[in-house]
């Protein structure tokens, strides 16, 4: 029996892998892990959305087939859109997600042909590069470097490549690095887009989650966004929805109809409860954004505060729900050093390597553990001496 060709460009999830190696170091040790890799948020959503999505379920109505979103949805977002970011969208320019993730590995296949360039920036959300490769596109890497603060250099993009390319993947607040970018990046990325005919997918799934008093913004935001891009938004980090999968994808409307004529003969919608509940985020769900946002920031700087003393710097994170940090040199990768530190403190970290080559001298933290946790984590560092 043979597996399609396409499947040879890819591997098991590094969060797979993390798994069995906490697996098997609670068999072989007895103790237990603390866990910062997987991104999945342990930050309940505001009791009305659960009320909503378990009053809906009790609905035998809403088990019919979705087919479309609910007027009501569509409305919801359209009113977010404009009182958060001021950016009007008609409702052609919208359609909703089983999950962001879900327009990150299917978009492709609407809009890219096999050999099809697409401009991947590197350290990436594993979806970035996938997506892409299973709709048989081409990705080239841009690279995200420290020294400029992990915001991508247009003009550094080889314009052979450029010309060439069919979409690019841009994605702030960042995921794994952390940053932000600045609007002039914005301003030069519409442009540039546009030069060189580019789509642009840009994933926005945490501008609700930016620190010490800042605020995100949406790349429809700026002048011209929307004659060549989209944006991805999602309920999983805003509102604590991780396993409900609802997101949206909003801009271009010729992308939008594209996808849609897509999406059209793959699924049967959303499920009604979970749009009623996500409806429900949208118009009175805004009270809890300010405290997940200050419960990630305290963290942040426990973290950070914590893990400096037993001798690990770590940069405070702008934004996000994660920390990006530098390795000790001794190790050779950041593979060598995660299964280090698993082995000798059960303390958990991804590889920044899984998300690319230029992750390789740095791990992320995903910070879904209670500061109490993140204490006793940096107890077990500093008793193992691995920052002596």
């Amino acid at each position: 029996m043979k597996r399609a060709k396409r499947m040879d460009v890819f591997q098991s999830s590094i969060f797979t892998e993390l798994k069995n190696m906490k697996l098997d170091y609670t068999q072989r040790t007895g103790n237990e892990t603390i866990d910062f890799s997987v991104g999945s948020p342990n930050i309940a959503p505001e009791p009305s959305i659960m009320k909503v999505l378990q009053e809906s379920i009790m609905v035998p109505e809403n088990y019919k087939y979705a087919i479309n979103e609910l007027p009501e949805m569509k409305s919801a977002i359209h009113d977010w859109y404009k009182n958060r970011y001021n950016v009007e969208l008609t409702y052609d320019e919208m359609i909703c997600l089983q999950g962001s993730q879900e327009a990150l590995s299917t978009l492709f296949l609407a809009m890219c042909d096999p050999g099809d360039i697409v401009l991947v920036p590197d350290p990436y959300y594993p979806i970035f590069s996938d997506g892409p490769k299973i709709a048989g596109a081409k990705v080239e890497y841009m690279p995200l470097l420290q020294e400029n603060n992990y915001v991508i250099q247009l003009d550094q993009i080889d314009e052979e490549i450029a010309k060439k390319a069919k979409m690019m993947i841009v994605s702030y607040p960042n995921n794994p690095t952390c940053a932000i970018a600045p609007d002039s990046f914005y301003e030069e990325l519409i442009q540039f887009a546009k030069k060189y005919d580019i789509v642009v997918l840009h994933d926005n799934a945490y501008s609700e989650l930016v620190f010490d008093g800042k605020v995100g913004k949406s790349f429809l935001s700026f002048e011209g966004a929307k004659e060549i891009g989209i944006e991805l938004n999602s309920f999983s980090k805003t509102y604590g929805m991780a396993g409900a999968r609802l997101g949206v994808c909003v801009g271009n409307k010729e992308v939008i109809d594209c996808y849609n004529t897509l999406k059209s003969n793959m699924d049967y919608g959303i499920f009604l409860p979970i749009q009623y509940a996500g409806i429900e985020a949208l118009r009175h769900g805004g009270a809890s954004i300010h405290s997940t946002c200050q419960a990630y920031q305290d963290r942040r700087d426990a973290l950070c505060e914590a893990f400096d003393e037993v001798g690990w710097h770590i940069n405070k994170s702008p934004a996000t729900m994660f920390a990006w940090a530098r390795i000790p040199d001794q190790y050779e990768d950041s593979y060598a050093f995660t299964k280090d530190l698993m082995e000798k403190t059960g303390v958990v970290v991804t590889p920044g390597q899984a998300f690319g080559v230029h992750g390789t001298r740095y791990v992320r933290l995903a910070l879904v553990q209670d500061i109490e946790d993140i204490q006793k984590a940096a107890e077990r560092i500093k008793k193992s001496e691995i920052f002596k």
